[in-house]
């Protein structure tokens, strides 16, 4: 496959009604320098960190383009508003289309319900050229999530189709003023868009980045190098155009996310992409460079380049967590071959008139905008199909340990006042004891599946962790104490015991909690009466802790080899309400390590004076580059909001075998 028979006969492709527009290879080599840093800042390069810039280079071809055309066709008296609208819809909407249906499949396969809620608004904003207002209302450009979105993209198609609907006109009923006044006025109106983006980048910056009225002034510098170039002619300046892409390239590799855009700091790629259109004659060494193969090959593929970019990138992100540098290089080469495909087979045919008449493009677009909506509509509407696909995730949230047949406790540990809930396991001759509240419970069936070597045992009470020598009343009202003393002398009697697992929420010594079941429930491990015995005038937290590291004295006495589970995130929503499209199913890594410091920190003094404990960390299973989800491979981690599920549970007990065996244990 080459793309190299196709470059010369590009310039040929223009019909004697666009003579003036004579093929300038070089802006299609710009092209090329606009779509490829896009494309490298989506894919998280960070050396590319103003990449975003390709889209106002992008923006400032397009004005220049579109108004070159518009000149010659109303100076020659040959404009036609339908024709205009008819070839603007023969370059855009094939490729576009065929890229949305091409990411209904993987977004059906990947996408959790709420994700599949937005995609769907987004075939439909897209479809009807307002997606930059969606994404305006959804989010700012630079949100992590928005990494996740397959047609974020589509906003600047969304722009650029809002200008070709309304500037043919305005050009229309001004062209009576003639092209000097039309040109003052232009600048006037972009003048006025620039000041505006200016002020939106400080007081708001999401609608400022996404909304026409702001980025009009880009087009409209296309527009004015139009009438320039129209009035004058191209000149060859190597001075200039060698500054315009010095101005450019700078702001690929100098903006980033904090840089306010647009801004007066968009002037640098647009005042640059300006000259460059002007100057970077055929003879200039700007435009020998934009003119070679590569460039001019890329450029010539950079629309359905930018199309397939987004989708590929962000389908790849919710399809695993394990992202690489060179994944990203392979998936950018998969772009590329898409794009000259969609461009040598979809592009080039649809722009043809002979090869596709008027009626056969009108019927077989209108198929696939009706295809297309229907899809987005159904999916809205059903809150992104959460019950027709997700039987299994609903299944996930019916947790019952009750089914799992364990052998229960000797009457003598489980019947006797106090009673304890937890209280049964794999044998009735346990070496291995995971001892806890509920936040053992839930990971008793994976821990014990995934560690069959061991005997297992499971001993606790719900809201009751494994603290020694303090006085604990658990906010259901269950004395905790005695539970606890029971189970330790039962511990003490098992000689046989070689490991214990103590597993617990770290919420109890804090003054606040987050936990969607416990902020609308009664109660909280915030109630709960948390007391010293000896000294009860230390602190919630000093008093906790210092529980737990009684806890570890008794069992470092008895020379037992123990680990200690860091504790599950907690979240904020209920998994129901995510799977089910109401919200997302995702949270921050940053939250969670901001809410569990305290516990971690305590911890990792405790392992550091005693010598038998470890300390499990499982929150790699739930986070991936500052990201989170409770969502796995089709099933939900979560039952509640701070219990996993049986999925859940044997999806951590497989990681906590795996990693309990690189400990040597």
């Amino acid at each position: 496959m080459t793309i190299g028979p196709f470059l010369d006969e590009q310039s040929r492709r223009f019909n004697k009604r666009n003579a003036i527009l004579k093929y300038r290879a070089e802006i299609d080599g710009l092209r090329a320098l606009a779509v490829i840093p896009v494309i490298l800042f989506h894919a998280g390069f960070e050396q590319f960190s103003g990449g975003f810039v390709g889209v106002d280079i992008f923006f400032v071809i397009s004005g220049y383009l579109i108004t070159t055309l518009l000149i010659e066709d109303i100076e020659n008296q040959q404009f036609s508003l339908f024709d205009f609208y008819e070839r603007r819809a023969r370059r855009i909407l094939p490729a576009l289309l065929l890229v949305m249906l091409c990411c209904i499949p993987f977004a059906w396969a990947w996408l959790p319900p709420q994700a599949m809620k937005d995609f769907s608004q987004s075939l439909l904003a897209t479809s009807s050229f307002s997606s930059n207002i969606l994404f305006w209302l959804k989010s700012g450009y630079f949100d992590s999530a928005n990494e996740l979105k397959p047609l974020l993209h589509t906003w600047s198609l969304a722009v650029e189709e809002q200008y070709y609907v309304l500037f043919p006109l305005f050009l229309l009923s001004l062209w009576r003023f003639g092209k000097a006044r039309l040109f003052w006025i232009i600048a006037t109106l972009a003048t006025l868009s620039l000041l505006l983006s200016e002020w939106g980048s400080r007081h708001s910056p999401t609608a400022n980045f996404y909304l026409t009225p702001t980025r009009v002034w880009e087009l409209f510098a296309g527009a004015l190098t139009a009438f320039i170039v129209q009035g004058k002619g191209s000149k060859s300046n190597n001075a200039l155009a060698l500054s315009g892409l010095a101005a450019v390239v700078v702001s690929i590799f100098a903006f980033d996310e904090n840089t306010p855009f647009p801004s007066l700091y968009a002037l640098a790629p647009i005042l640059g992409t300006v000259l460059i259109l002007i100057y970077a004659n055929k003879d200039t060494y700007v435009a020998k460079l934009l003119r070679t193969r590569v460039f001019v090959g890329l450029g010539l593929v950079s629309y359905s380049a930018y199309l397939w970019h987004q989708p590929i990138l962000a389908f790849y992100r919710h399809a695993t967590v394990e992202q690489n540098t060179v994944t990203y290089i392979v998936l950018i080469c998969v772009t590329i071959i898409l794009a000259y495909l969609s461009w040598r087979y979809v592009e080039q045919p649809f722009r043809s008139r002979t090869r596709i008449n008027r009626s056969r493009f009108f019927w077989l677009t209108s198929v696939a905008i009706i295809s297309v909506c229907t899809f987005g509509i159904m999916g809205n509407a059903s809150d992104g199909f959460a019950k027709k696909r997700n039987k299994t995730l609903f299944k996930d949230l019916a947790y019952n340990s009750s089914r799992l047949g364990y052998i229960e406790c000797p009457e003598a540990l489980s019947k006797t006042t106090p009673t304890l809930d937890y209280c049964h396991g794999t044998s009735d001759k346990p070496n291995a004891l995971l001892i806890g509240d509920s936040h053992a419970d839930d990971k008793f069936y994976g821990i014990a599946k995934a560690l069959n070597q061991y005997q297992w045992r499971l001993i606790g009470n719900p809201a009751c962790p494994p603290i020694i020598g303090v006085n604990f009343e658990a906010a259901n009202g269950i004395t905790c104490t005695e539970r606890l003393k029971k189970i330790f002398a039962y511990l003490e009697s098992q000689t046989q015991i070689e490991l214990v697992v103590l597993s617990f929420s770290h919420a109890y010594p804090l003054d606040s909690f987050v936990a969607a079941d416990h902020v609308q429930s009664k109660h909280s491990p915030l109630d709960a009466v948390i007391e010293d015995i000896d000294d009860p005038l230390l602190s919630r937290v000093d008093t906790f802790y210092a529980g737990l590291e009684r806890t570890l004295k008794f069992l470092q006495k008895l020379d037992i080899k123990t680990v200690i589970t860091i504790d599950t995130p907690e979240l904020t929503f209920f998994p129901v309400d995510c799977i089910t499209g109401r919200i997302s199913c995702n949270f921050l890594e940053k939250d969670v390590l901001t809410r569990q410091l305290i516990h971690r920190d305590q911890l990792e003094k405790l392992a550091a004076r005693y010598t038998n404990i470890r300390i499990y960390d499982p929150i790699g299973l739930f986070c991936k580059n500052k990201q989170c989800s409770i969502l796995r491979d089709g099933h939900t981690l979560y039952r509640d909001s701070d219990h996993l599920s049986l999925y859940g549970s044997e999806y951590y007990g497989i990681d906590f075998a795996f990693w309990l065996d690189q400990q040597g244990q």
